[in-house]
């Protein structure tokens, strides 16, 4: 049976930084998705072997990276702001999953493309 474990979620103050962690291993796409309050569940990170995605409204602020040695999928955010608050979920996928927008093309983002998912955790951004 999968099993995907999300930790490192809480309460952090605007500007703050917190590091999720997810124990997993062996797929072959792996990502972050988040649902923020009133909205759907979106992406927010995903990483294959190398290559990564990003949303947005995360560039710049979010890193997505794995540790093969430790079976472990980390989302490092910085900067975080009162509309980063949600539940974050990570997501598992057997096969490279990959999109192309623009002209470039990376791991996807799409909720569709991932086969499993952890239970989430919640991350409250707040003063």
């Amino acid at each position: 049976q999968v099993q995907l474990v999300e930790s490192g979620g809480g309460l952090v103050q605007p500007g703050g930084s917190l590091r999720l962690s997810c124990a997993a291993s062996g797929y072959a796409t792996m990502g972050w998705f988040r649902q923020t309050p009133g909205k759907e569940r979106e992406g927010v990170a995903s990483i294959t072997g190398g290559p990564t995605t990003y949303a947005d409204s995360v560039k710049g602020r979010f890193t997505i990276s794995k540790d093969n040695a430790k079976d472990t999928l980390y989302l490092q955010m910085n900067d975080l702001k009162p509309e980063d608050t949600g539940i974050y979920y990570c997501a598992a996928a057997n096969g490279l999953r990959t999109f192309c927008r623009g002209g470039s093309c990376g791991p996807s983002l799409q909720e569709r493309d991932f086969d499993y998912w952890g239970q989430g955790t919640q991350v409250t951004v707040s003063s």
